[in-house]
């Protein structure tokens, strides 16, 4: 019956939860999206201090939502990385104090565990499973054969695809997060831009970005010194069917090949509606489960945070006080710190 206060602050919300024994009492989320609207991307300096502004008063609106005192709290749990090196000491500062004032384990969470982990409160995992993990800073295929075993079998080489779309938003004029908007002006295009399939052809099961994103903007900026305009909803529409259809055609090898029961989407580009619809249809196809988490949980937040902390605690995977964070912790060694 752990009662766990989770904490994440690895990009551009500060976020705290509260658990008990996998039933989750509070989730507060404190976006800073449009603050970095105006730069048109994360500003990782005033992340930190937005992060740093915001995380006492999560903190405190999350315990008050849950009802219990501090002194009721069995462990704290943090997200410990990946992510911004700035913004998650932050959230890993907090969680050290909290867990040296009440003398309770401190808990480190890999933040794409997270995100794979909030699916489960949709439904139990059926192994073995495949994580499909889109994000800003990651995308990764996780195989897992049981609870916290992971497997990365393919991630990009380059960029990320959430990073991709949002550079893409922003040739084309759109606002950050480039991702809703690029989705909701694809329903209004056609694939008339002839854009190439990163690693089209390639046995590998690894992803790019980075030349979709060079290529797109490219071909932007020749159209405007050319004197035409750009049709942005055909542009987006174009876009969007090679970025997603690279995802899906990884997926649908890597479930041929290693044979699993059920698929999952994980990170904030699994809200996009044309992966999650493409998705859902071509695992349909091959009679293979597919999980697509809630909206509400796509994004950054602690409940994800603290639903890998419970199967944790139980495991008694507890650090030191002189934890530090890494922002390019690998999932596969969520158990080294």
């Amino acid at each position: 019956m752990a009662k766990i206060l989770a904490i994440e602050s690895s990009c551009d919300e500060t976020a705290a939860s509260v658990i008990n024994n996998g039933v989750l009492l509070s989730n507060i989320v404190s976006t800073q999206i449009d603050v970095h609207r105006k730069y048109g991307g994360v500003m990782p300096e005033i992340a930190s201090r937005l992060h740093a502004e915001n995380i006492s008063i999560v903190i405190k609106e999350a315990m008050e939502e849950a009802k219990i005192s501090f002194e009721e709290l069995d462990a704290v749990a943090v997200t410990r990385g990946p992510g911004l090196i700035g913004a998650l000491h932050v959230g890993l500062q907090a969680a050290k104090t909290i867990s040296m004032l009440y003398n309770i384990p401190l808990i480190p969470v890999h933040h794409l565990a997270g995100h794979i982990y909030a699916n489960e409160y949709v439904s139990e995992f059926k192994f073995p499973m495949l994580a499909v993990v889109v994000s800003g800073g990651n995308t990764e295929l996780v195989l897992m054969k049981d609870h916290m075993d992971f497997e990365i079998i393919a991630e990009t080489v380059d960029d990320a695809i959430g990073e991709c779309y949002d550079k893409v938003a922003r040739v084309l004029g759109l606002p950050y997060p480039g991702g809703i908007p690029i989705d909701k002006l694809a329903k209004e295009g056609k694939h008339s831009y002839d854009l190439p399939t990163p690693l089209k052809g390639a046995k590998t099961l690894n992803l790019s970005y980075s030349g979709l994103k060079t290529n797109v903007i490219n071909l932007v900026h020749n159209l405007e010194q050319k004197g035409e305009k750009v049709n942005v909803a055909d542009m987006c529409k174009s876009f969007q069917d090679v970025a997603v259809g690279l995802v899906i055609d990884r997926t649908i090898k890597a479930v041929k090949e290693y044979k699993v029961n059920q698929v999952i989407l994980a990170g904030g580009v699994s809200a996009n509606s044309y992966l999650r619809e493409e998705m859902t249809k071509e695992m349909n196809k091959l009679n293979v489960e597919i999980k697509i988490p809630p909206i509400w949980c796509c994004t950054d937040n602690a409940a994800m945070i603290a639903k890998v902390a419970t199967r944790l605690y139980d495991l008694k995977v507890f650090a030191p006080l002189d934890l530090g964070v890494d922002p390019n912790w690998k999932i596969d060694e969520w158990n080294k710190f």
